[in-house]
């Protein structure tokens, strides 16, 4: 395999100078770190192949450090060093998943040895991860919906070439999974996809969180940071919830992707750099440009390829393959058996709007699958998730009249439909209404039924 990216956390500097020296004459990209502290805020914006971590560090220790890693969920393999070895810290360390514990002074041959063994298997776990996320994952593209297929062709033409697409699509709708399979589709899956919540980084942080910053360019800079832009280098940035960038960075970020170089903050020097953006929102960007919340510019910069994201209201003849896999992956992953829903309960599922949209739909059926009781799951129990004011013992405050009006009358369109087995003309005769009206009512709700 390639040559990675390796992050040494030791507050010896001579330590951290020769294993820079020996790993960067192997062809590996090396970045050290004199604490634990340090060394994190770096793993949060880009993690490593590999961490090699000493045992004593200032402030957090070692051990300490690689326990909060795992609690993290650090898909990266650690290799533990010491200078004061003792068999609790190594028992410690392989119990916390530490790949291997060497002793210092270090032998060279054998730290390269378990480098290259680290890296691997690392790339052998990364391998066999992704071949079980195709097969099972709750984040594959779903559905047979024409949506769908419209939204895979256009994948599989924008994923080549290196233009910029701007991916349009209701929150929960799966922008970032549309992201990342453009990205795995294209000439630079091998290299990092680095996203970037331009939505959750305060507006002091985003231009260091994008450009990266030189050591003392403002308070709080204490070493030398790469930023996003920077990571992703020969690979794809994704710009999530763009919409919410302020028009400061926006026309700090326009002259960056027309001059394909960028300084750090508080830096001096052009670094240049080959990434392809993908840009992502909630927001209508052009509504946005007219109230002046959006350069246009940099609208015509990004949305050069614009991709739109349906909701699932405007697919639910998806919901049920969605929730078999959502059953599935989930009974795995908490070794439960997977349970059925009633045909009730389909119903419930079908008959709702769905404003989470697919996020909504997978976190009830994972809700329902560890709390359910039977082998079957009812509408009851749907329903009691799905409007918990309407349940019984159910209140909410927040609700206006007019939505809980409209919640009122679309649980008696689908009760009504659900009693008539879908038959509009039947219903629409049962709540003495035009066949049209209730036409009209079922569209603005989301039902769906087959006419008779």
């Amino acid at each position: 395999m390639p040559p990675g990216t390796i992050y040494v956390i030791d507050d010896e500097t001579n330590i951290r100078r020769s294993l820079t020296g020996l790993l960067e004459d192997e062809g590996y990209r090396v970045e050290d770190f004199p604490s634990a502290e340090e060394g994190s805020e770096r793993i949060d914006a880009a993690p490593p192949d590999l961490l090699l971590l000493d045992v004593r560090l200032p402030g957090v220790d070692g051990i300490a450090f690689l326990q909060t890693l795992r609690e993290g969920d650090a898909s990266f393999p650690v290799v533990v060093l010491s200078g004061h070895a003792t068999i609790d810290s190594a028992v410690r360390a392989t119990r916390l998943g530490a790949f291997d514990f060497i002793e210092k002074p270090l032998d060279p041959e054998r730290l390269l040895i378990t480098v290259r063994n680290a890296l691997e298997i690392r790339g052998l776990q990364e391998e066999n991860r992704d071949l079980r996320s195709r097969a099972l994952g709750p984040g594959e593209m779903i559905g047979d919906h024409p949506t769908m297929a419209a939204l895979r062709e256009e994948i599989g033409l924008a994923a080549p070439s290196r233009s910029r697409v701007l991916i349009y699509g209701e929150n929960g709708t799966g922008k970032e999974l549309v992201a990342r399979a453009i990205h795995a589709e294209s000439p630079r899956r091998d290299r990092p996809f680095i996203k970037v919540n331009c939505a959750a980084i305060p507006k002091d942080l985003i231009e260091s969180e994008l450009f990266g910053h030189e050591k003392g360019s403002f308070t709080g800079a204490t070493e030398q940071r790469i930023g996003k832009i920077e990571a992703a280098d020969g690979g794809t940035l994704l710009l999530d919830e763009v919409g919410d960038m302020s028009l400061e960075t926006q026309a700090k970020l326009l002259r960056v992707l027309e001059a394909r170089e960028l300084e750090r903050v508080g830096g001096r020097r052009a670094i240049p750099f080959d990434v392809r953006v993908v840009s992502a929102t909630n927001k209508n960007l052009r509504g946005e440009i007219e109230a002046k919340r959006f350069r246009e510019d940099l609208f015509f910069r990004l949305a050069v390829i614009p991709i739109t994201v349906p909701p699932l209201r405007e697919r639910a003849e998806d919901i049920p393959v969605l929730v078999d896999r959502f059953i599935r992956h989930f009974a795995e992953e908490n070794g439960r058996r997977p349970l059925r829903f009633s045909t009730g309960a389909m119903d419930s599922l079908l008959g709702y709007r769905w404003p989470g949209n697919v996020r909504e739909l997978k976190n009830l059926v994972e809700r329902l699958l560890i709390m359910g009781g039977g082998p079957e799951i009812t509408a009851e129990e749907v329903e009691r998730v799905l409007h918990p004011a309407s349940a019984p013992g159910g209140d909410d405050d927040s609700s206006t009249l007019r939505e809980r009006v409209e919640l009122f009358e679309m649980r008696i369109l689908t009760e009504a439909l659900r009693r008539n087995e879908g038959n509009v003309a039947e219903t629409a005769r049962e709540l003495r209404t035009d066949r049209a009206n209730l036409h009209r009512k079922m569209k603005r709700y989301g039902i769906r039924a087959k006419e008779a």
